[in-house]
């Protein structure tokens, strides 16, 4: 018998559906669901078979050339669809739109969602107190609009940009996973990203829809405009979903901040320690005493932006003095704020319709500490915390409607039933008195039967095939009436059957918890639907809790590490008595560390370190700019007293280390950071300099 050809293997129905939908999504990993498994074929199967440890088999073993294939169980896809996510590829989940019982002819499938590092709900993503940021830019004239957003919890941001630089300090800044361009941008830019391990993926069609139209109202830049309306298009083509809980699209000026290039950010250790490349040993590692994990997420974009506005400085600085005053009140809001759960991302989730019961209970859980926090906080000076007070909804008619219609022990599934109280419904509680009493006459039954048999072990019993059954041991089958008893299923030890009383009970049971699982999922989604128009009060009430954890998270390190409140100024005068490097200083523990102090001014604008190796230079030079970095956060410093201008902008020449992966040597990486800040710096910047040319010569360096 003549074998098939590669061709004839894939002209069958399934496959030519497979090929057409693939088609679609050629860069991404087609997971197309047969049954209770989702297959990956020919390319996708090769490679994802070995990415994934999965066993290669093929279809048509026949045939002369065979598809590859390879599978995973439907309800274990996440963990699969993580892995590849996490090795920077994209996967479109094919479903089946219609039962395959039902189905006239070749079953109905779709994708019903695009997955890729940058658009990746909570799942996968490697901590709650972290952002999974999507970015995008289009070129307009020799300018760039410039936006972002976190799928996961709805924030979206954008700035107009002079330079291609600018962008790639803003995407490696936010630790975008992806980057979204259109046909306006150059093939030479988008490499640039390559070798950092960012995805970069094209938009070129804009059509946004109109439920989403809302959100570049605010906007009067067109370059920030086609930024926004891009990503939204790129967003709403993988998620072909509710995309409700997005915020309207605020704008931002980088230079309302303090800057920082990459480079700086890693040379001063910020937020990734340069040889472990984790947070432990970084200053967003010491600052972090959050207690939820929307303020562990706001923390780091304070980090990442340090303010420059005197005002808004000292109104942070006040709000950590007070609660720095009251330890008591302090204790009280941290015991209500642990009890928060990550409001940002349930919002998320009720608007792609994916929250459960148990979410809704955890948003009720949040919702209720919100009259204890601001009760904490009418303890306090009202001068200082009576806006937040003020401004914090506690959005109590959706707490209060999920407590009435809501079972507390919810299961996962919202079609298994048990997620709508006893109470909440007329209609739902007949059907279930319904069932219950169905199931006691069942019970009634089995005593009945065991009577009239003589046979004790007989049982009535229920599975999903053959429903409700009576069970007799076959020793004990001579013992039963020939003429009541109807065979259903015969087993090695046993035989199963029913009676036409039995039948008529299963029917009322059945057709009873039939409609009590329907009603039940549809007041669920009505329940679903009303906290989903709630969706902007939430996140309103999310980003007031946030920026409340985050300040008590300022007050508790600096009670623990003897910070104090910096007076800033306008002017260039800065003095520091007794500084210390807080991280340095929290890793030796209880060794004694040698506090110093800086003093610049306007005739003293530079100072030159020397000394021995291992004598400190490069630390005292980090724990200035950490210092400068923690003040213009609002938080307060390790010193015994500081008081220091407003910094423009930090340039930092320390620690440099070939850059490989762009093909720049040690001193092509120094001269390039140097040469950004003599390009760059003003009369407001602070620039480290840490032996510029070392090791290029035994003269050289300085």
């Amino acid at each position: 018998m003549a074998k098939k050809s590669a061709k004839e293997s894939m002209d069958t129905p399934m496959m030519k559906q497979y090929q057409a939908i693939k088609d679609q999504y050629p860069d991404a990993f087609l997971f197309y669901r047969i049954g209770d498994f989702y297959e990956l074929f020919n390319d996708d199967a090769v490679k994802g078979a070995q990415l994934l440890e999965l066993t290669l088999t093929a279809r048509n073993h026949n045939a002369a050339d065979p598809i590859p294939m390879c599978g995973v169980p439907h309800h274990a896809v996440q963990n699969y669809i993580d892995i590849l996510v996490d090795h920077g590829y994209k996967v479109a989940i094919c479903e089946q739109m219609e039962d395959p019982a039902l189905a006239e002819g070749m079953v109905k499938r779709e994708v019903i969602q695009l997955i890729t590092p940058g658009t990746r709900m909570e799942t996968g993503i490697s901590g709650a107190k972290e952002n999974n940021y999507l970015a995008g830019f289009t070129q307009v004239d020799d300018h760039f609009g410039f936006a972002y957003a976190d799928v996961s919890t709805g924030e979206l941001r954008t700035a107009n940009l002079s330079t291609f630089e600018t962008v790639m300090n803003e995407v490696m800044s936010v630790e975008a996973k992806e980057v979204v361009v259109d046909d306006s941008v150059s093939s030479e830019l988008t490499d640039r990203f390559k070798p950092l391990g960012i995805l970069v993926s094209n938009q070129n069609e804009v059509t946004t829809s109109s439920e989403l139209s809302f959100l570049t109202q605010d906007l009067d830049d067109g370059a920030e405009t086609a930024a926004v309306s891009m990503l939204l298009s790129y967003m709403e083509g993988t998620q072909k979903r509710s995309l409700a809980h997005l915020q309207r699209a605020i704008a931002y000026e980088p230079s309302y901040f303090l800057k920082m290039d990459h480079y700086a950010k890693r040379n001063l250790e910020l937020a990734t320690n340069i040889r472990t490349g984790k947070k432990s040993g970084t200053l967003l590692w010491l600052l972090d005493e959050t207690k939820t994990a929307m303020g562990g997420r706001l923390l780091k974009q304070w980090l990442d932006r340090p303010l420059l506005s005197l005002d808004e400085i000292k109104a942070r600085q006040d709000k950590v003095d007070e609660l720095l005053q009251h330890y008591f009140e302090r204790s009280n809001l941290q015991d209500e704020l642990v009890k928060v759960y990550d409001l940002e991302r349930l919002a998320g989730r009720v608007a792609f319709g994916s929250v459960n019961g148990r979410d809704l209970i955890q948003l009720k859980t949040s919702l209720q500490q919100v009259p204890k926090i601001k009760y904490v906080l009418s303890e306090l000076d009202h001068d200082v915390f009576g806006d937040m007070l003020t401004g914090m909804d506690p959005v109590d008619d959706i707490s209060e409607l999920i407590d009435r219609a809501i079972n507390d022990e919810s299961p996962i599934s919202v079609t298994d039933g048990g997620v709508i109280k006893d109470g909440y419904d007329d209609q739902l509680d007949e059907y279930r008195d319904a069932m219950k009493n169905g199931k006691q006459w069942i019970a009634e039954l089995e005593a009945k039967e065991r009577t009239a048999t003589g046979i004790s072990t007989l049982k009535i019993g229920y599975n999903r095939v053959f429903g409700y059954y009576i069970e007799v041991t076959k020793a004990n089958l001579s013992k039963l009436p020939e003429d009541r008893y109807e065979r259903k299923q015969t087993l090695t030890n046993a035989e199963r059957f029913s009676t036409p009383e039995l039948k008529e009970k299963e029917t009322l049971i059945l057709e009873a918890q039939e409609k009590s699982t329907a009603l039940e999922y549809q007041l669920f989604t009505k329940v679903r639907e009303v906290v989903k128009a709630a969706i902007g009060r939430l996140q309103r009430l999310a980003k007031a809790i946030a920026s409340l954890d985050v300040l008590q998270s300022f007050a508790v390190v600096s009670e623990n590490y003897r910070f104090v409140r910096p007076t800033l100024n306008n002017g260039h005068d800065l003095e520091i008595e007794a500084g210390r490097h807080p991280v340095v200083e929290k890793v030796l523990g209880k060794q004694e560390y040698v506090p110093n102090d800086v003093r610049m001014a306007d005739d003293t604008t530079v100072l030159l370190i020397t000394g021995p190796n291992m004598s400190g230079k490069s630390t005292y030079m980090r724990q200035l700019a950490l210092t400068v970095v923690m003040a213009q956060m609002g938080c307060f410093v390790p010193a015994k007293s500081a008081s220091m201008p407003v910094f423009d902008q930090i340039f930092t020449r320390i620690g440099a280390a070939d850059d490989l992966i762009s093909g720049n040597s040690t001193f092509m990486v120094e001269m390039q950071e140097a040469n950004d800040a003599l390009m760059h710096a003003t009369a407001n910047s602070l620039i480290l300099f840490d032996e510029i040319g070392r090791g290029t010569a035994t003269y050289d360096g300085m």
